[in-house]
């Protein structure tokens, strides 16, 4: 498999040969604040990264103050080392605001790439949360009409009442028996038992002795 062939950007070429103008200018407006050996060096390289972070944050997180404020804070640094070197300023003899911003430079640049790194991202527009489905209607218990007394007795109160319990009939009143007739109805009841060997029935003694079912009950009963 043929591997591709090397391609020129020219747009990279550009970025990178705008960033080594940029990197030199702001060396030599460090070293002309006071600022020799390796720390001259350093100063394009702090500026170059606080830029670089904040336009991470703003493409990572979304527009925030935050990130623009330090985006623009590092643009105005190196934008204004382009514009110093370019014989607007005399390097020979910088100003003491010169001194003096280059001075505070490192302690800002601190502050500006810890709050990038390590603070939230409270800017950012935040979505409303989806709304939550509705309950379902529950329905409302029977309501008493004003005036009505809420009680427990007056609950009881309330209850519909069961209906009394009929009374159970009266019972029948006894029949008289004569004491002759009882006396006849025990001879042919032992007459019967002696011939069947069964006790008489009511039926039967009311055969024999020919009354009535309520007086044949009655004599079975004495006679039991």
């Amino acid at each position: 498999m043929a591997r591709p062939a090397l391609r020129v950007d020219a747009v990279l070429v550009q970025a990178v040969i705008a960033g080594a103008l940029s990197f030199a200018h702001l060396h030599d407006l460090a070293a002309a604040a006071g600022q020799s050996g390796w720390k001259a060096w350093a100063y394009p390289i702090s500026v170059d990264l606080l830029l670089v972070a904040a336009w991470r944050r703003l493409r990572s997180d979304g527009p925030s103050r935050l990130a623009w404020c330090w985006f623009l804070i590092a643009l105005f640094a190196s934008l204004g080392a382009n514009v110093a070197t370019a014989g607007f300023l005399d390097l020979a003899n910088p100003p003491a605001l010169l001194r003096l911003g280059v001075a505070g430079w490192p302690a800002l640049a601190f502050l500006g790439g810890t709050l990038l790194a390590h603070s939230a991202a409270t800017d950012r527009e935040t979505v409303p949360p989806a709304p939550a489905a509705e309950p379902e209607p529950v329905p409302d218990a029977p309501t008493r009409e004003a005036g009505t007394d809420m009680s427990p007795e007056a609950e009881i109160e309330e209850t519909p009442a069961l209906p009394a319990a009929a009374p159970p009939p009266p019972a029948a009143p006894a029949v008289p028996v004569p004491a002759a007739l009882v006396e006849h109805a025990r001879k042919v009841a032992a007459d019967h038992e002696a011939r069947t060997g069964a006790r008489i029935d009511t039926d039967t003694l009311r055969a024999r002795l020919g009354v009535p079912p309520q007086l044949a009950d009655a004599i079975a009963t004495q006679i039991a």
